[in-house]
Parts: C-alpha cells; structure tokens; sequence
C-alpha cells in the first residue's frame, strides 16, 4: 500500500515515509492509493478484543510494517492508560448509542489515535535508519494539544512543539496543555483562532528556508494533527468496534447498516468513518454534526465552502473551525488529483470554491449553542451527561431522525469527558454557581450530577505552569527558531 499526496506533487511513498513527512512538500496530504476491503468476515471480526480489531485495519494500511512491529505499537499503545477494558464502550441510554472516545489519560477522542502514532512513527524512523531529530509540530483546537504532549512526552529522539488559540480553548483544556511535564515538549499560546494558527504550521512545514535551517541541524518536522495519515487511520477501528458492540449487545444483527453522527471540526475524525464504509463496514450515513461555524454543513447543503464568514467562539471549542483540512482528501478520494488542487487553489486565493459532484452518504445538520445546552440537559434528564461537542452531535441526530432521514440505529460519538468543559455544562444544567473556577465547578458538578469526576482533571489542580510562551500569527515561525534553533 503507497501513498501519494493529494495535490499530486508527490512521488508514491510507503505509509512509514508519509507518517514521518506528516504533510506532503506541495502542502497536499497523504492518502492511500486505493482505499481496501476488509478481508476478514464480520463474524471472524466479532471475537476480537479492540487490540485484535486494530491489527486487522491496521494491516492492510500499514503493509510496510511487518506483523510483529505492528502487534507491539498496537500493544503498548491500547493497554491499561484507558480506564475500560473495551478502550471505546459502547452506551446505550432508553435507545440511544454513545460511543465513549474519551477513556484515554487525557479524556477526549483525539487519544484513540494519538496513543500508537509515537509508536508507529518511532518504528517508521528505525526502520528508515534515520538519526535526525523529529520535531513533531503541531497546532490544536483543543483536545489534539494534550494528547499528543502526553503521547510523545519524554520520546527519545522526539520534540513536540504544540500551538493553541490562546483564548479559544476551555480553562480545563489550557490547564492540561501548559502544566504538561517532559523535558521535550513545548506549548505556545497564539493569538488567534484555530484555523489561524493550523495554517501557520502549514506554512511552517513547506517553508523551503526552514526546511534547510532544519536539514543542516539533523532535525526534521512531522505532526499530530488530524493531517498525518498516523493520526487518521486508526480512527477507522472505533467504527468497526462500535458496530460489533451493537451486534453483541443484540441492538442490532450481524449486517445490519448503522448510521454513525459525528461531531465535526477538522473533519478527520468523520473521515476515518467514510474509510471503514469504504472497507465494507455496513454504514448506511454519516451525519456530519456541526456548531455554528458551519463552514460544513453550509457544503453539503450547497456545494459550496466558504472560509469568508464570521468566526465564533463556543462552548464546543474543538469545533470553532472554518477550515476544515481533511475534507481535502475526501475531495480527492471523490473527484481525483486534478480537481482537488483546483479547489484548494481556490480556497487559498479566494477562500472559497464550489464543489458540484456528488458525495452520497454524508448529510450535514448543525445546532446552535443554544440547542447544544438544551440537549445536554434533555440527555441528563434521561441519565447521561453529556459534553458541549457530543451534545452538537445529539441535536444533529435528532434533525435527522425527524427528517425522516434515518434507516437504520444512530450512534453518537462522544467525544470528550463533560469535566473538561463544566462552565458550559454547568450553564447548559441551569446549575446556581457564583464562580468560574474550574475546580469549584468540577465539584459542583460531580455533586450534582453523581458522576465523578476524572482524577486526571482534578489533579490538574496547583500543578506548575511550565509553559508560558506566548506569540503573534506573524512570529510562530520565530516562536519556533527559539525552542529549536
């Protein structure tokens, strides 16, 4: 299996040379030549653990890496830092399916993958026999920043330079990123949103100058985010996962279609969705769920993205994104090289660009943030609390179910604990509080609501701050010659 970037200004390269480059040289991103099937049978797959589901995904992507070397990332990756043996429980509450993504050491979605990506990427420079360092560079909205520090943390050979919105984060989210311990790691404020500083790191990346600065010194950069295909691909096992706890809690029979609502920022965490229905997964569609930056929603109604519109900052932070990096390789996967770089010129020149071939099995809906706290509520009525993004995605699937548009059970993926945002919960739960203290909250809401809290977060309380740096959009470049030059 090679890879090529979607911009087409790559050669074919092996998936452990695309996980190390993280992004392709023309500012195109790496995806597979031919997107395979499944060859295991959905009741073979049913008697696996969440480790053995990962191995046999994984596999036919990562066909560079041989069994053993893939069975060890798999290994050290999903072991007892998740909080349940099934890594990703499926809930079902009086009908309706979560899937919990947040039972990883930092209590969001985005430690599903980033837990075997310094795994995968170690073994891919061994492999390649490389002794430069890897600086893994990487901009967040949120939930990406803690994950990855905590993955690569203290990796020999490895620095992890992260960039966050300074002021677009939760208090919780800041907290767990700048107190982060790990003699390789740095954390840097920007000011500005999300969609800002992702593309500062991408100009970062395919600037020729520091790219030789880099080269000279024995230092090569990679990422994180949601553009490595290391962080995509494992995405695709919590949708097989999900549909096989769905069989064996008798929700559904083996070859049933599901329907899977998906939260949606950056768009990789839906696309690794569209990757396992491309596999073979019975997934009839993939509802993309949308706040009211709904640059996404807006797409698949019209065909047209638009980039050129009032940004908003919510209470489902990790969502606040206009531009929406993965739908690249949707675009690629649905209308080839040529057209994909049509429209990406488009939207770097203008911001914006009209998409007009079709894309069945995707629909769009969004909910306001005044939808978003009505639907924490209504959930916590019913028994189960929610976070600010899971709750986007609960109102976009009952859009959904009343259009009519549902054949099939939903299942909602939750994407983050409720600790890690509780001014929003706390609000959205018409909770009596005279403080935004985030620890002050956290009680209070465990009180409230009976379910504790996460030790990871209340611990988070009088630990150092060890990251203070803060920088313009214009000076990331210089922020970063500081730490590594």
């Amino acid at each position: 299996m090679l890879y090529v970037s979607t911009r087409g200004g790559s050669a074919p390269i092996t998936a452990g040379e695309a996980i190390l480059k993280g992004i392709g040289p023309d500012g195109g991103l790496y995806v597979p030549e031919k997107l395979p099937k499944m060859d295991k049978s959905l009741e073979e797959l049913s008697k696996l653990d969440y480790r053995g589901l990962c191995y046999e995904v994984l596999k036919l992507y990562l066909t560079d890496y041989d069994e053993d070397e893939l069975k060890s990332c798999i290994n050290k990756a999903y072991d007892e830092k998740f909080d349940n043996p099934l890594i990703a429980p499926l809930i079902e509450v009086k009908g309706k399916y979560f899937l919990e993504l947040f039972h990883g050491r930092t209590l969001a979605f985005k430690d599903m993958a980033l837990s075997i990506l310094p795994y995968l990427l170690k073994s891919a420079a061994k492999a390649k026999g490389l002794d430069k360092e890897i600086v893994i560079l990487t901009a967040t909205s949120g939930d990406t920043g803690k994950a990855a520090l905590e993955g690569f943390a203290n990796v020999e050979g490895v620095r992890i330079i992260v960039f966050y919105p300074e002021n677009g984060v939760s208090s919780i989210q800041k907290l767990q990123m700048v107190t982060q311990e790990g003699s390789n790691t740095a954390v840097i404020g920007v000011k500005g949103n999300f969609d800002q500083a992702q593309t500062g790191v991408k100009k970062i990346f395919t600037d020729p100058e520091i790219g030789s600065e880099l080269s000279q010194k024995g230092i090569m950069f990679s990422s994180a985010n949601s553009i490595n295909i290391g962080r995509l691909l494992p995405q695709i096992v919590y949708y097989y996962s999900a549909y096989l706890q769905m069989v064996t809690q008798k929700h559904i029979s083996l070859g049933e279609f599901v329907n899977f609502v998906v939260p949606t920022g950056n768009f990789g965490n839906i696309l690794a969705g569209y990757y396992a229905k491309s596999m073979g997964l019975p997934i009839g569609t993939l509802v993309c769920a949308s706040n009211d930056n709904k640059v996404l929603y807006d797409f698949f109604a019209t065909g047209e993205y638009n980039k050129n519109r009032e940004f908003y900052t919510t209470i489902s932070p990790s969502m606040d994104i206009l531009i929406s990096s993965n739908l690249e390789r949707l675009i690629y996967h649905s209308a080839g090289v040529e057209r994909t770089k049509e429209l990406m010129a488009c939207l770097n020149k203008n911001g914006v660009y009209s998409f007009t071939e079709s894309i069945p099995g995707f629909k769009g809906y969004y909910a306001t943030e005044a939808e978003a706290k009505g639907s924490i509520g209504e959930m916590f009525e019913e028994g189960y609390l929610m976070d600010p993004h899971t709750a986007v995605a609960y109102d976009a699937g009952q859009k959904f179910n009343m259009e009519g548009q549902a054949s099939g059970k939903n299942i909602i993926l939750s994407t983050a604990s409720p600790y890690k945002f509780t001014e929003a919960v706390c609000s959205a739960l018409n909770m009596e509080t005279e403080t935004n203290d985030p620890f002050v909250l956290m009680e209070l809401l465990e009180e409230y609501s009976g379910v504790p809290a996460p030790k990871a977060l209340s611990e988070l309380k009088g630990k150092k701050v060890r990251h203070k740096m803060v920088c313009g959009l214009e000076d990331m470049d210089k922020a970063l010659r500081q730490i590594i030059m």
